[in-house]
């Protein structure tokens, strides 16, 4: 079986069997056993077919849910206009003007400014929600992962995805409480969500928010 589908291959010693993945600009990475003859890729990508097309015409309805002017860029609901400025090397934000780099440093100096608010907002949101669980954390961490918004060791160690900052503020807001409840009640079951509901009520909209088009949070 055979496909004219254009996709990225990548090989790697961890992985068991063929792994399909759309990446945020609808692109195909299939990823391979080591053992794996490169056929296989084409054979995944050829019976994944209508999987494919319906996880576009998703991504693309999520784009549409936060779509916004050229030149700017999303925070917890505000747009700020992108500024680039010759010779520099760190991004900051200046009102409602997020000041870059003009040269290809621009994007990594950018999700840099973003991990550091997300330091700032967490904590804001955190702090308050520890003090009505009566719960404490362990470190906190601001990660880039990709389908993960949050997560709760048993050690009670935090993280939290900085791309939530690309959305409305009620996604960092659940996300918060979500990983805090965990604190208490670290599985899933009707006690954790009975928890969360006690605290954050409006947690359903979010989260439903974030299943349907938390792939579109990229800058």
């Amino acid at each position: 079986m055979t496909t004219s589908e254009q996709f990225t291959v990548r090989r790697s010693s961890r992985a068991r069997r063929v792994r399909v993945r759309i990446e945020s600009d609808g692109s195909l990475l299939v990823t391979l056993p080591q053992s794996a003859k490169a056929s296989e890729a084409d054979d995944a990508i050829a019976q994944l077919d209508g999987w494919i097309a319906a996880r576009r015409a998703k991504l693309q309805q999520a784009r549409g849910a936060i779509s916004r002017p050229e030149g700017t860029l999303p925070y917890l609901g505000e747009l700020l206009m992108v500024r680039p400025q010759v010779g520099r090397t760190r991004a900051h934000r200046s009102g409602n003007e997020l000041l870059v780099p003009v040269d290809d440093r621009r994007e990594a100096a950018t999700e840099r400014w973003y991990r550091r608010q997300a330091k700032v907002e967490v904590a804001e949101r955190l702090t308050p929600a520890l003090t009505a669980l009566g719960a404490s954390a362990g470190p906190i961490s601001i990660r880039d992962q990709r389908t993960r918004w949050g997560s709760c060791s048993s050690s009670g160690a935090l993280s939290f995805n900085w791309r939530l900052l690309l959305g409305p503020p009620r996604l960092l807001d659940y996300v918060v409480w979500h990983e805090a409840c965990h604190l208490v009640v670290l599985d899933h079951s009707s006690r954790f969500w009975a928890l969360l509901e006690q605290h954050y009520p409006a947690y359903r909209e979010p989260r439903d928010w974030l299943r349907r088009n938390g792939s579109a949070l990229q800058i």
